[in-house]
């Protein structure tokens, strides 16, 4: 069997991704790598690459579908300088207005958080546009120029590539906020314009964007908090088309419809123009006709799934057949209209942008390029295995192993066993009496039982929040077996003689559209294809009447989308397609659908989030289909974050769909439904309960040179052991073969070690841009040795090598010399001084203002309105402390530390940290003193780890509180940590008579530069 990874997700969705699985020939192989997972393409090996050169190309064959892989050189260069740029959050180069955007748009204190692969794609678009080839930085437009002038016939197009679920759509309202935003401010800059033409490549998509047009109720802008509040007003500026492709369509004139073709040919007779059709200019005039047609803007266009727009050429050029199947022909047709009506516009109307969006901006099979070819225009990559290691979308789960007698895992290589079995597109009803394939019942009967156990979960857990049910989705090859397998799964009528004589259930009991012998007025299972949409077959009239109080919905949202319009002609082609769209929306026409049988695959645009199951019965070539097909399914439930900043699994089981993603056993777990939203701000008339604070960077130690010891009492021992690290290693990858790996074959000598930990120290402690002490690596090197010596245990058959080959043992190994050499006793002058933020050196609890989701209880000693619970259900243990706050009489106010910007600065294993502890507390102020007293709280409950726990603790109390109160303007500060809620108001009152006495509470006493019982005013 194959190993399992526990939990796949390795980033945070809202930080740049700096750890990724490693990929090898066969798959994931389960090695989590440090740094940034690069770009690649997948491209079959099948075709010829003979006469490309490139010195990054990496190739060997991926297991499943026979493709190589190749590094996008252009993302991943361009990909580090933005990076670079974002550094630091000053977006150097940028207009006010853009700087504005980007920060409050990278702003980590959000309730509502962009994500990073919506910032980051948004970020390279802008850095394109304002930076590129600027202040030092490469024009990388100049890599793009000759891509554009042999693809695109010199049209400014550049691509966003952004797995399916990853806010596309999000990324489209960032982007016409910015250049919007701009072009009020500054109307003479070229670089910008307030015109813009959004492409889809159908209805769908068309009517699902109409969230990007401003004057919606339910816009972007406003839902997810894309525009500061002072600039919102500036973006009634906007001026919006939303299209979908057909319209370049040029149309015939009023006076030629309904004409024969003969007579039209007749007509026309020798002229190559058709005089009957609109011109080019009057169509370009007919799509741009929201956007006014007097000025002289150029427009920004996006394309929508721009995997549809491109300009093909001859497929000879590939020395392949030039016959193409209808299919292809009729990709390329589209393909057409789409780029011509682009050239159009760029001709009538002038382009100054062209942004395509796409999870796969690849060329199409008969394209005449390589299936899989990446649009050699991309700019930016957040692919499908980042999303899934961020957790932004659903991790397929796919089958790895079964008892079968063959070599293949049955239902991931379900095509290989019933492809050549399953009928081809035949007229309706010519199958009769039709028994799918062993291979594909059993699929169907496997995946059922999966489903019944999230179906079950459902009825439990999630059924009464109204949340819809789960999904499951099987996508067919064509119209026949889609047919053939929607009536297996749903049910059939038994006709004879014209006349329904009864009707059968179908084979799946929780998928069955019939019940005890009669049609569910709503079926749990529909059918869609073209036909079906074409003729609204399969929308009964019992149907209709159960659900007429959403069909009456859908009418008024009709009437007010289309102002004088028929209500009364909307199809059932019309109701059918919004059943389709509606699947898993709650209080929509398609809430209650259970299951969805397609043909090829599922509208693009379809944003179910409810899928649980895929089946893929048809032929999968190219990583391209697979992850077309599965992007159908993976949009999550829940977006909230856990204790660790992360968004917590969700699976979709996924068989027949041969693409490797990340094994997991764990079990789904469902979100409840959203909670409503609480208003916490400061109240005015509640001045009085402020409460200031410094906001720290981190801590500046001055240790006398003189005076370096090793307090060798207070140093922790530290052992070397079995328990620690392995000497050899057994890999065994997700599949294939594993190796043995053996320990470094190297033995270092004591003083080589004592070298690297005094480097350590002397780097991480001493040195400084403006102050480096070389002097003292000598007395470091001595006191390294003496550590080695005396605390440091070593088991038999190990050695001091693991402090040389293991990174992170070399840094707690430091820690612990540090910290004894910082507590040695008497050596207590001018020991810590804080960091204050040079821009913004104190907060407080005034103008606190955000929405949150979270449990809430209102506060009475507190100038902010609520104390907002950690958690999804709230936190007991932090609503028991404030209840114990509000009633001690020596607190004078207290605030829960949510949205104040207030953390301490700590280093866990190496690596830089925030820590923001739960509560702050000002005591009364004695009569005889002229500065606050303030307690900081954090409450730990035992799910927290115990190394960060201990970490942040110690940091809190011996850095942070003696740094500040070091330095004697910020009053008198102590930390305590609450850990038995049982003693919650006895610990509380002894922490504050503790800070009252100046015990060791406000920090380590021989750290502190004053004497702890000789109070003075302003803490010094």
């Amino acid at each position: 069997m194959t190993e399992v990874i526990d939990n796949p997700i390795l980033n945070s969705p809202y930080e740049q991704p700096d750890r990724y699985y490693e990929i090898g020939p066969q798959g994931p192989t389960g090695e989590v790598r440090e740094g940034r997972r690069p770009s690649e393409s997948f491209i079959p090996i099948a075709v010829s690459k003979k006469g490309k050169q490139d010195a990054e190309q990496i190739e060997f064959d991926f297991d499943v579908t026979g493709e190589r892989r190749e590094r996008n050189t252009l993302i991943n260069d361009l990909r580090r300088e933005v990076a670079r740029w974002r550094r630091g959050g000053e977006y150097p180069g940028v207009t006010p207005i853009s700087r504005k955007l980007l920060q409050h748009w990278a702003d980590p204190d959000r309730d509502n958080r962009v994500l990073f692969c919506q910032r980051e794609a948004a970020e390279t678009a802008i850095f394109l546009t304002e930076v590129a080839g600027r202040h030092g930085y490469t024009d990388w437009r100049r890599r793009l120029e000759p891509e554009n002038e042999a693809h695109n016939s010199g049209l400014p197009r550049a691509a966003l590539k952004m797995a399916t679920g990853a806010g596309k759509t999000v990324v489209m309202a960032m982007l016409i906020a910015w250049q919007t935003l701009n072009k009020v401010q500054s109307p003479r800059d070229a670089r910008f314009t307030s015109r813009f033409l959004v492409v889809t490549p159908g209805i769908t998509i068309r009517d699902r964007l109409r969230v990007l047009l401003p004057e919606e109720p339910e816009n972007y802008y406003g839902q997810r908090d894309l525009i500061p509040a002072d600039l919102k007003g500036s973006l009634a500026h906007a001026r919006i088309a939303i299209t979908n492709y057909h319209a370049f369509q040029l149309k015939d004139a009023k006076e030629i419809q309904g004409v024969a073709r003969n007579t039209r040919l007749l007509l026309k007779g020798d002229r190559k123009e058709d005089s009957f059709k609109e011109s080019p200019k009057a169509m370009v005039s007919r799509v741009l006709r929201d956007l006014g047609g007097s000025d002289k803007q150029q427009v920004m266009v996006f394309n929508d799934e721009a995997h549809h727009c491109y300009r093909d050429r001859p497929l000879s050029s590939t020395g392949r057949s030039t016959k193409l199947d209808k299919d292809e022909q009729a990709a390329n047709e589209e393909a057409r209209v789409w780029f011509r009506g682009l050239q159009a516009v760029a001709k009538h109307a002038g382009i100054k942008q062209i942004i395509d969006l796409s999870a796969t901006p690849f060329y199409l099979k008969g394209s005449g390029y390589n299936e899989g070819y990446i649009f050699p225009w991309t700019i930016s990559d957040f692919s499908l295995m980042d999303a899934i290691e961020s957790g932004i979308v659903k991790i397929p789960r796919t089958p790895v192993d079964d008892d079968a007698r063959h070599e293949l895992v049955t239902y991931l290589r379900l095509w290989d066993f019933v492809g050549d079995k399953l009928p081809k597109k035949t007229p309706k009803n010519t199958v009769k009496d039709w028994i799918p394939e062993p291979e594909l019942e059993g699929a169907l009967h496997s995946l059922h039982r999966s489903y019944t156990k999230a179906f079950q979960h459902w009825e439990t857990s999630l059924q009464q929040h109204d949340e819809p049910p789960p999904v499951f989705i099987v996508v067919c090859p064509n119209t026949t077996v889609s047919r053939l397998v929607y009536e297996w799964i749903a049910g059939q009528e038994v006709v004879k003689d014209d006349a329904v004589m009864a009707h059968t259930p179908g084979n799946l009991e929780l998928l069955s559209n019939v019940v005890n012998g009669k049609p569910l007025a709503r079926p749990r299972t529909i059918l869609i294809d073209s036909r079906a949409l074409e003729s609204g077959e399969g929308l009964k009239k019992d149907f209709k009447q159960a659900a007429a109080a959403e069909i009456a919905a859908f009418q008024a949202e009709y009437r007010r989308r289309y102002p004088g319009a028929d209500v009364e002609k909307i199809t059932e082609e019309d109701l059918l397609r919004e059943v389709m769209n509606t699947v898993g929306k709650k209080g929509r026409l398609g809430e209650q659908v259970r299951c969805v049988v397609s043909v090829s695959m599922l509208t693009e645009g379809w944003d179910a989030n409810t899928v649980t199951h895929i089946l893929g019965v048809r032929p999968f070539r190219s990583q391209l289909l697979c992850e077309q097909v599965v992007g159908r399914g993976l949009r999550r439930r829940s977006y909230a974050v856990n204790d660790e900043g992360f968004f917590e699994p969700e699976y979709a089981n996924v068989y027949g769909i041969p693409f490797q993603f990340i094994p997991s056993d764990k079990p789904t777990k469902d979100p409840l439904p959203p909670k409503p939203v609480q208003e916490v701000r400061s109240l005015e008339g509640r001045e009085h309960l402020r409460i200031t604070f410094p906001k720290l960077d981190g801590y500046r130690v001055e240790v006398p040179d003189e005076e370096m010891d090793l307090n060798l009492d207070v140093a922790e021992r530290f052992a070397i052991g079995p328990d620690t690290v392995p000497r050899w290693v057994e890999v065994q990858g997700v599949i294939g073969e594993g190796e043995h790996d053996l320990s470094e074959d190297r033995t270092y000598r004591r003083q080589e070690v004592a070298f690297a930990l005094a480097k350590r120290i002397l780097d991480s402690r001493f040195n400084t841009a403006e102050d480096k002490r070389p002097w003292l690596f000598p007395r470091l090197v001595e006191i390294c040795r003496e550590w080695i010596d005396h605390r440091v245990t070593i088991d038999r058959g190990y050695s001091l090598d693991y402090l040389m080959t293991i990174t992170q043992a070399q840094v707690q190994a430091a820690d612990h010399i540090w910290n004894a050499i910082t507590r040695y006793v008497g050596n207590r002058r001018d020991r810590l001084r804080p960091m204050l933020n040079r821009f913004d050196p104190q907060g407080s609890t005034e103008g606190v203002y955000f929405h949150t989701r979270k449990a809430t209880v209102p506060a009475e000693k507190s100038e902010v309105s609520h104390v907002t619970l950690d958690g999804w259900l709230g936190n007991t243990w932090e609503q028991l402390l404030a209840s114990e706050l509000e009633l001690n009489q020596d607190v004078a106010a207290y605030v829960k530390n949510d949205h104040l910007g207030f953390s301490i600065p700590y280093v866990h294993k190496g690596r830089s940290h925030s820590y923001v502890p739960d509560f702050l507390v000002r005591i009364h102020r004695p009569e005889d003193e002229d500065f606050d007293r303030y307690l900081i709280v954090e409450v730990s409950g035992s799910q927290k780890s115990p190394g960060p726990t201990r970490a942040k603790a110690a940091t809190a109390r011996d850095s942070w509180c003696v740094a500040v109160n070091n330095h004697g303007g910020f009053g008198r500060w102590g930390y305590i940590e609450m850990t038995d809620p049982l003693s919650f108001k006895a610990r509380l009152s002894e922490a504050i008579q503790l800070l009252y006495g100046d015990e060791p509470i406000i920090g380590d006493p021989d750290l502190l530069d004053y004497d702890m019982h000789v109070r003075s005013a302003g803490g010094a």
